[in-house]
């Protein structure tokens, strides 16, 4: 098994996002090519990605052209820009609407770190009580981050164009101030 890594937002073959999220690039075809640079810097041919939506808005050619060239075992949790990759199941390791993550990990309590996938941010979720972690995509960096909530917007938006591993991810959720709301076996 290869790293786990998670993204959103990609939104490749769509020119408007450029303008609608002030992504520093001229061209659809120059940010595609970054996006696709960027995730293969860091993403091996087994890693695991979990995508959280809006991928790409493109015909089912480019679409496929761009898959070709993106490294990992992608995973998509579906998003309201998706229609493409709808289309296109058998390319990915599998398709989900929402997903709850384990990742085994030995400093976690019973070894496991919980991870709720969705593209939309919620406000609570299943375990978040108990340290479950929840990523989102959808609001390209303008929802504020909630310091006290073991939550944040995992789009390329708001992490230079790259996907963040698990490492990331959990350095991030590190820096958190959220505290428990009860004593573990408490109800």
């Amino acid at each position: 098994m290869g790293n786990i890594f998670f993204t959103s937002d990609h939104h490749f073959g769509h020119a408007n996002i450029i303008r609608f999220c002030n992504r520093p690039f001229e061209s659809v075809e120059e940010m595609d090519r970054e996006l696709i640079r960027r995730w293969n810097e860091k993403i091996q041919k087994g890693d695991d990605v979990y995508h959280l939506g809006d991928l790409a808005l493109n015909s089912a050619e480019a679409f496929t052209e761009i898959m070709d060239q993106l490294n990992g075992n992608i995973h998509l949790i579906v998003g309201n820009h998706d229609a493409t990759a709808l289309n296109k199941r058998k390319r990915f390791a599998w398709v989900k609407e929402y997903y709850e993550l384990k990742v085994k990990d030995e400093t976690c309590a019973n070894g496991v770190q919980r991870i709720v996938l969705l593209h939309y941010a919620m406000r609570t979720w299943r375990g978040a009580s108990r340290g479950t972690w929840h990523l989102y995509g959808h609001s390209h960096n303008t929802l504020p981050d909630w310091e006290n909530s073991l939550s944040f917007d995992i789009g390329v938006d708001c992490h230079d164009f790259y996907p963040l591993s698990y490492d990331e991810v959990k350095a991030i959720m590190k820096q958190k101030t959220w505290t428990p709301p009860f004593e573990v076996g408490e109800r």
